[in-house]
């Protein structure tokens, strides 16, 4: 019996000993994808192994190398603007705290198939919790985790969070930092694949701190990479908002052009027409100055050709318009007498374009003030050139009705004051032409550039066989004009580099801005100066030269951090080319516009001199038949004139002073001359009558 008991025992012994692993294997080959359920309940477990925490510990590799593909990928262009944290990405890969229970034998299980390399929590979090695999042959289970860390991702993990950085700063509005971040991911050739996100961080850090030029030569390098590149598109699209910024949206023009062919976004496409409108029309002018004329119908046919595109709805459809009426006016010019240009049609095309311009940029409320002042400056621009067209074609009182609408003060006065004389002139009202030469010739103007008003003032008085004080405007002209015409034709017989013609102007410039002495060769330059100013393409990329150089100068301004960074040597470096660049134009612009001044000039001053022998023999004829009369002829009359104005302006009479506001209003009364008149001071015929 006693042996039976022992037997029993035995036997139940050997049966716990058999048992007790079959337990733990059997729990080792559960499911524990589906855990998460019972995680709460198992959290607060109090009696789990220490040595656990190091199989949560693998495992947190093995998420770490699941989270590596996330921070490889090239985000898009949204993700540079505001990435998600590489650091982050492990942690977001979440597992049961309590997943593996501890083991109560140390006997070695065999790890089952299922997908246990599911990324458990921080270690920090583990709480000691886990399985105790230190002495286990379980390393195998990991394997598949391992050949995925084999993938080639060394070092981009951190050059990607390097980047981050850069674009964390950019959204800070810290954008010295975030410009020095993205360049020094320029400078290593190593991180060459992400050299374009880079550049692209930067690009936009120097247009949020006012450096536009800097900007638009770190974007040309961005599309100098081709329409695959990633952000190609995009860059485009910040090529309009520098030109919005800019004096002188020709600053980009070249760089439109050179992408003409690509496809624009939609919401910038009309002003990609007109911009390179606005091209065509710049160089087949320049084509015209240099007597290229089949190249430069090309280029006014692109002009039409795209302004025709812009749909009237559109913001730019005024502008368009306007070149297209430009480029009609060219075309038609081309006819040598009045009678054809009032035939040609497309002297009519730019006639209606004109209208059609002056229609569109009527002053209505619910305008921006930016868009009111560019509708208003082009509104001018239009009524001068509607009333130089009825100039040509002799319709001199429709000139001088649209010369009339410009209005007192604004950019376009004192040329239309100066062109509404000669319009007056041949409709013979003189005293309004005269009265208009002398507010050209006041105090307030004294440094602009009207040489033909004196031309245009002494045949009025010789027409009105006033000789002698048509003798003395000549002189006046002479003494005034022929320095100028001297020094000029010194200039262009320099025959100099394009760039050294724009750094004489550049040195007057510079003179007058810093209020240095000026000798009477610097008085004649300044002349010059402002003569080849009127040329507006010379202008535009002189105001982008200056802006330039004011860039340039605003490094000084910057932190030291940043002024003294390799970031501002560059910069510096690549502002100079630019500014090479535009001064070389600005210098092929300044020969061509000082070459045909000087052509014009000649042709005055050959004028003056034939109006003042015609002057010299009239005044000897007069003096023969007072000698024949025995002293009795009177060739000069008076002239009936009457002093009387509108209701609502007062007479006051002209003593040689001049205030600022009755510029304009000067009214010349002739009180006596050779010509048959019935009255002076008649009065424009209002077109709209006609």
């Amino acid at each position: 019996m006693r042996s039976f008991r022992l037997i029993r025992l035995a036997v139940l012994g050997l049966a716990l000993v058999w048992t007790a692993p079959s337990y733990a294997q059997s729990f080792e080959g559960l499911d524990l994808g589906g855990q998460s359920k019972s995680k709460k309940k198992k959290k607060g477990a109090t009696s789990k192994s220490a040595k656990g925490s190091k199989s949560a510990k693998g495992k947190k590799k093995t998420g770490r190398g699941k989270a590596a593909p996330a921070a490889v990928e090239a985000p898009e262009e949204e993700s540079i603007a505001s990435p998600a944290p590489v650091e982050a990405a492990p942690s977001a890969i979440t597992a049961p705290a309590a997943a593996t229970p501890a083991a109560t034998t140390s006997t070695p299980a065999t790890p089952p198939p299922a997908p246990t390399p599911a990324a458990p929590p921080a270690q920090e979090n583990a709480g000691g919790f886990g399985l105790d695999l230190t002495q286990q042959e379980a390393p195998k289970a990991p394997a598949p985790t391992m050949s995925f860390d084999a993938v080639d991702v060394s070092g981009k993990t951190a050059d990607r969070q390097r980047l981050d950085v850069a674009v964390s700063l950019f959204k800070n509005d810290e954008y010295e930092k975030a410009s020095m971040a993205a360049h020094e991911l320029l400078a290593d050739p190593k991180l060459a694949g992400l050299h374009t996100e880079a550049r692209y961080v930067l690009a936009k850090s120097l247009y949020r701190m006012g450096m536009y030029h800097s900007s638009l030569g770190e974007f040309s390098k961005i599309l100098s990479l081709g329409p695959s590149t990633k952000f190609f598109k995009t860059s485009l699209e910040w090529l309009f908002f520098i030109s919005r910024k800019t004096k002188n949206e020709t600053v980009i023009l070249d760089e439109i052009a050179r992408h003409a062919n690509q496809e624009f976004p939609e919401k910038y496409r009309n002003e990609f027409r007109y911009l390179l409108a606005r091209y065509h029309f710049v160089r087949g002018r320049a084509l015209d100055q240099v007597g290229q004329t089949a190249d430069a119908d090309k280029s006014f046919a692109e002009v039409k050709r795209l302004t025709l595109l812009i749909p009237k709805t559109d913001l730019f459809y005024p502008r368009a318009r306007y070149l297209d009426g430009i480029a009609s006016f060219r075309n038609g010019s081309r006819q040598k007498d009045a009678a054809s240009k009032r035939g040609n049609g497309e002297m009519l095309a730019s006639v209606e374009a004109m209208k059609e311009v002056v229609r569109l940029t009527r002053p209505v409320a619910g305008k921006s003030a930016d868009q009111a002042k560019a509708d208003k400056s082009l509104r001018e621009l239009a009524f001068m050139q509607l009333a130089r067209t009825h100039y040509g074609m002799q319709q001199n009182r429709y000139a001088l009705f649209y010369l009339g609408k410009v209005e007192r003060g604004n950019t376009q006065w004192l040329e239309s004051l100066f062109e509404s004389s000669w319009a007056n002139y041949r409709v013979g009202q003189y005293e309004q032409a005269l009265g208009n030469l002398i507010t050209l010739s006041s105090p307030f103007f004294r440094e602009e550039y009207f040489p033909e008003a004196l031309i245009l003032k002494a045949v009025i008085y010789y027409e009105n066989c006033r000789y002698r004080e048509s003798n003395i405007i000549l002189q006046d002209f002479e003494r005034t004009y022929l320095p100028v015409h001297d020094q000029l034709e010194g200039l262009v017989k320099k025959d100099m580099e394009a760039s050294a013609y724009y750094s004489v102007l550049a040195d007057v410039q510079k003179k007058n801005k810093e209020g240095l002495e000026k000798n009477d060769t610097d008085l004649i330059l300044e002349r010059i100066l402002r003569l080849a100013l009127t040329d507006q393409d010379l202008r535009k990329t002189n105001d982008s030269i200056l802006e330039l150089e004011g860039e340039m100068d605003a490094f000084a301004s910057r932190g030291d951090t940043f002024k003294y960074s390799e970031l501002s040597k560059q910069l510096l470096e690549e502002l100079k080319v630019q500014r090479l660049s535009l001064i070389s134009k600005a210098g092929i612009m300044a020969k061509g516009k000082l070459e045909t001044e000087l052509v014009a000039l000649k042709q005055l001053l050959a004028n003056g001199l034939r109006i003042k022998f015609e002057t010299t023999t009239k005044e000897k004829e007069f003096l023969e038949e007072q000698l024949k009369a025995g002293g009795r002829t009177a060739i000069v009359k008076k002239y009936r004139f009457s002093v009387a104005v509108a209701d609502d302006q007062l007479y006051w009479p002209y003593e040689g002073e001049y205030w600022r506001d009755e510029l304009g209003t000067y009214q010349y009364t002739l009180t006596k001359g050779c010509i048959d008149r019935d009255s002076a001071n008649r009065n424009v015929q209002s077109a709209e009558a006609l």
